[in-house]
């Protein structure tokens, strides 16, 4: 089953007490989940350099993979819902994305996870995400706001900033982070 869509997200890196201050604050310490993003390339990372990320999320014992490709203010996601021994040999053997989408063609095999220990919660016309993501040994925090409208997002994201003493810290994509060497 193949579902589509545009997702208009900010975000900004925090520090751990930051992180831990947001959750306190919205009342989310019992709320959060974990989720797993296997993301996967070709040798030369021919995606990642074309700003297009290919994951596999486990979610449980769901799992789904996504077709994401990047724009200056957007990205369009194309994900198909997967059996949970498909991903698992995906994930060990790669596989061609021809066979999940019709206009792109690679051999890719998994290069990194990344653990997300997300919790959401709506604020205002979208939805905030408090993600603590670990990978490659490395631990880092983020806030991330999705929202359906540009323009107003981005203010609604730079007033949530103003109003809990955030400073914007630019931080690379999930994929980026877990597949730096």
């Amino acid at each position: 089953m193949h579902k589509s869509n545009v997702e208009i997200e900010f975000k900004t890196a925090v520090s751990k007490e930051k992180y831990q201050e947001m959750l306190k604050l919205f009342e989310l310490e019992e709320n959060v989940f974990k989720q797993t993003n296997y993301y996967f390339d070709t040798d030369n990372l021919d995606l990642n350099n074309d700003h297009v990320v290919l994951r596999i999320r486990q979610n449980g014992d769901r799992y789904k993979v996504t077709l994401k490709r990047q724009s200056e203010n957007s990205a369009f996601e194309n994900h198909v819902i997967l059996r949970k021994d498909q991903a698992l040999k995906m994930i060990k053997d790669g596989f061609n994305t021809k066979d999940f989408y019709d206009n792109v063609d690679y051999k890719v095999k998994f290069k990194a996870a990344l653990d997300n220990y997300r919790v959401s919660t709506p604020h205002e016309d979208g939805t905030l995400f408090f993600d603590r993501c670990d990978y490659r040994g490395i631990t880092d925090y983020e806030i991330e706001y999705e929202v359906n409208n540009f323009e107003q997002g981005k203010q609604i994201f730079e007033n949530f900033l103003n109003d809990h003493n955030i400073e914007f810290v630019k931080t690379k994509r999930k994929s980026e982070r877990a597949l730096m060497k």
